[in-house]
């Protein structure tokens, strides 16, 4: 019951502050009409009354399938920025791997693989050569 009359008096002392904010209009020497909350000489108070907006049920039912159109269209935007944050961290993780290859490549040290009998067929020089130009030139495509 408290509660019930704290919301009465908040609701009297809302609507006594809107009254007691007053308006006064006033024209000037050259004809134009002016508004204020400070009265000028020659200015007549009007009353404000604060607007009432009730919505019907199909203005309602026409916000709500539009809010459900935008939030469909912003939940739409927001799927297919992770998907590009996805192929962007993608892209960078190939990229590295790449500049690793060649970073390893281009240490130096013996480089072989293996034939179809186990045994080992290291690379000479040339083809090492080849594999970093290769290598390089994929970084320099897919990596800018």
């Amino acid at each position: 019951m408290p509660l019930r009359s704290f919301f009465v008096l908040c609701l009297l002392a809302g609507s006594l502050a809107i009254q007691a904010a007053e308006i006064y209009r006033w024209t000037d020497a050259g004809g134009r009409v002016h508004f204020g909350q400070r009265p000028e000489a020659g200015a007549e108070p009007i009353e404000v009354r604060p607007q009432v907006v009730e919505r019907d049920a199909v203005t309602r039912e026409r916000e709500a399938r539009a809010e459900r159109y935008f939030g469909a269209r912003r939940e739409e935007r927001q799927a297919e920025a992770r998907r590009q944050a996805e192929r962007q961290a993608q892209h960078a993780r190939e990229c590295e791997a790449l500049r690793e290859r060649l970073a390893r490549l281009s240490r130096g040290g013996r480089y072989y693989h293996v034939d179809e009998r186990g045994g080992r067929v290291y690379y000479s020089d040339e083809e090492l050569a080849a594999a970093r130009r290769q290598l390089s030139g994929l970084i320099e495509q897919r990596c800018g």
